[in-house]
């Protein structure tokens, strides 16, 4: 690959600024998470509403969510930006169980991991999953949502966390 190339998609994608969320299962593949912030909409139509995450292939819980069959999308809370460094692993905690003692949480209807002050959790059924060039691609069929009482997301952009302004 171009490095070139490389260096100013990198560049370019720090300026596209997104929600943060984690990924979290749990099952006979463990529980694990990680903070991720590629994580969009497919459809609200269908059987079910679905969604998309993608996770490096080299994550521990992508390996868990392909054996599990299961994972939430916890959409967090602008506050919650020191949940997002543990998941991201800027905690120095690899131990994952040591994750989940940061925080409240409680398991979902399918059994997966639901990080308490998250603005949106979404439970889902891996629907199907997609192994491509680093990331897999999965796939979640949403089997239920919880809202919090507070919208206010957390982003990420320009390399930093940041939190939505009105403009208007």
């Amino acid at each position: 690959m171009d490095p070139e190339l490389r260096r100013c998609f990198v560049e370019g994608m720090s300026r596209a600024a997104t929600f943060v969320a984690v990924a979290t299962t749990d099952g006979e593949g463990g529980r694990f998470g990680v903070t991720i912030s590629s994580l969009t909409s497919v459809s609200a139509d269908g059987d079910h509403p679905s969604l998309l995450a993608c996770i490096h292939h080299r994550s521990s819980t992508a390996t868990a969510i392909l054996k599990n069959r299961a994972f939430c999308a916890n959409l967090l809370h602008e506050g919650q930006h020191g949940i997002a460094n543990i998941f991201a692993g800027r905690s120095g905690m690899a131990d994952h169980d040591a994750r989940f003692a940061q925080m409240p949480w409680q398991p979902g209807s399918l059994g997966q991991p639901k990080i308490a002050g998250a603005t949106a959790v979404f439970e889902c059924r891996l629907a199907t999953a997609l192994y491509w060039e680093t990331h897999h691609i999965f796939v979640g069929h949403v089997t239920g949502v919880t809202l919090s009482e507070d919208p206010a997301t957390l982003l990420y952009g320009q390399r930093a966390y940041r939190r939505a302004v009105d403009i208007s």
